[in-house]
């Protein structure tokens, strides 16, 4: 039987599996899972156990950018302006977000 902490979390908390890795996304805010307003800009953490984290990884998350802020320019069929896997799978909660990285290379 699994106990109810584990059924009803106290915080967000998310099991990944990216490009055949696992990860953990997860917030120290326990608003964002009872209060709708939390959401329009907070803190996610990264974490994935494999060399290349050398640091804690501390995303911010911004659901509420603007598709015109964007560059116009740019053209998601080339290589170096493609999205992580991370932030993919962040904008699968949440639509049209904007990641930053906070100064971390994107290692995934």
């Amino acid at each position: 039987q699994v106990c109810p902490g584990l059924r009803t979390p106290q915080v967000p908390i998310w099991l990944c599996s990216l490009c055949g890795r696992h990860g953990v996304l997860f917030s120290t805010n326990s608003l964002l899972l009872s209060y709708w307003r939390a959401e329009r800009l907070f803190q996610l953490h990264f974490y994935n156990g494999q060399q290349e984290q050398s640091q804690p990884t501390h995303l911010t998350i911004d659901t509420h950018s603007h598709h015109w802020e964007k560059d116009q320019s740019e053209d998601a069929s080339d290589p170096g302006k493609r999205h992580s896997p991370v932030e993919m799978a962040i904008r699968t909660r949440w639509a049209g977000a904007t990641v930053s990285w906070n100064g971390t290379e994107p290692f995934f």
